[in-house]
């Protein structure tokens, strides 16, 4: 328990979890939505990109997630429940799917979250909620609606109620069902479970103290109330869909145990410094890049972060700030330009060069997987003859050292 698994998700539920092991899952996927987010992390610093479109329309998004919901389906135990949160785009797809691989008639809620940020259209109705899929994987699935539920207003016999004590000393409220005429029963010391739709968790806001800067982002209150409703203590959640670490930093808080998947090095970066700050240190984090071939794997910018953050405990340069600079080192504020790839030549050394003589630094580092002669004897002459020193690392040198 208490594991950050970087991959895709498909891959790590198969190979690494056991079947019937897991009592909740939580999942917040990529939505079908066709946009594009360039995102400026909770520090302001590092640049997080990702794209949430899918090839080949809907259809191919849909078969997508089938696959990993065969695989959350095979994971959870008899008595857990799964919680989908998606939007409009694909909700009716992923309905379909779910209503597929866990039964319809496992289906328990459609839990509508209503919000109000966001833009408005002046020829529709303001798109201002998401849906929450709730399916129990049997109907012995575990579910405690105290743990979430409101303390109930006294009526009054004006309202249909009548209000009384029972043999137990018990104080209840018979409230009148004008349809049927009959009188529904409920004791006043018990609260009342919310209906399935929220309109009292708001989204998170610009100035919240949670807010990370992650473009999905979820409140808190709303991972609160899920788990405190479907899991009790030394229960475990899961969430295949990591991102910034709400489901398990709540999760933690909430004494259960947990295991987080993101195929975001970065992601897995930012949910352990969130537990951190959370002042929880024995967090382990399984499956980060570890080889070149690994990290020649990854995408531009988590490339450009695993060199920079993890291995100078660096800060990625501001958006839109000098060419041929991509972040400082840690302490020294040193220039850094980072270059997938190989035979790095002059030229680079020169642009780099440019781009540090608009700053009061006389040293930096280029990392890449290799350099040519060329780069290496300009290097070379740089700080002989001008003593601006520009350090040309390879990745292989990064992994070997650990860091700088």
């Amino acid at each position: 328990m208490r594991r950050l698994y970087c991959g895709d998700c498909l891959e790590v539920m198969e190979k690494r979890l056991g079947p019937d092991s897991i009592d909740l899952i939580y999942l917040d996927p990529p939505f079908f939505s066709n946009r594009h987010y360039e995102v400026i992390w909770g520090d302001e610093a590092e640049v997080r990109s990702f794209d949430d479109r899918w090839e080949g329309g809907v259809e191919v998004y849909a078969a997508w997630m089938a696959e990993r919901l065969r695989a959350c389906h095979r994971v959870l135990k008899q008595t857990g429940s799964i919680f989908l949160h998606c939007d409009w785009h694909a909700s009716h797809h992923l309905r379909i799917k779910l209503d597929d691989i866990f039964g319809f008639d496992k289906f328990q809620n459609e839990i509508i979250w209503c919000y109000n940020i966001g833009g408005k259209s002046k020829r529709r109705f303001a798109r201002k909620h998401d849906t929450i899929f709730w399916y129990a994987k049997s109907n012995d699935y575990y579910f405690n609606g105290a743990g979430v539920g409101f303390k109930r207003e006294t009526g009054t016999k004006s309202l249909g109620g009548i209000i009384g004590t029972d043999k137990d000393g018990r104080r209840y409220q018979d409230k009148l069902v004008k349809a049927t005429g009959k009188y529904y029963r409920y004791y006043l010391d018990e609260p009342k479970i919310p209906e399935d739709w929220w309109v009292d968790i708001n989204s998170i806001q610009s100035q919240s103290a949670e807010r990370l800067g992650y473009p999905t982002q979820k409140p808190e209150r709303l991972l609160e109330r899920i788990l405190l409703a479907s899991a009790e203590k030394r229960h475990v959640v899961l969430d295949p869909f990591c991102g910034c670490g709400t489901t398990i930093i709540v999760a933690e808080r909430l004494q259960l145990n947990w295991i987080g998947i993101d195929i975001s090095p970065t992601a897995i970066r930012v949910m352990k410094d969130r537990f951190a700050r959370a002042n929880v240190s024995d967090v382990e984090s399984i499956g980060l890049p570890t080889t070149v071939a690994e990290l020649r794997a990854l995408k531009p910018f988590e490339f450009q972060n695993w060199v920079i953050r993890e291995r100078f405990n660096g800060a990625i340069g501001p958006k839109g700030g000098d060419k041929g600079i991509d972040g400082y080192s840690f302490m020294l504020h040193e220039p850094i330009q980072v270059k997938q790839s190989d035979h790095i030549g002059r030229n680079v050394i020169d642009n780099f060069l440019a781009a540090m003589r608009r700053t009061t630094k006389s040293c930096g580092y280029i990392v890449a997987f290799s350099f040519g002669k060329g780069a290496h004897e300009e290097a070379a002459r740089l700080k002989g003859k001008e003593g601006i020193e520009i350090i040309l690392l390879t990745v292989e040198e990064l992994l070997s050292k650990g860091g700088v």
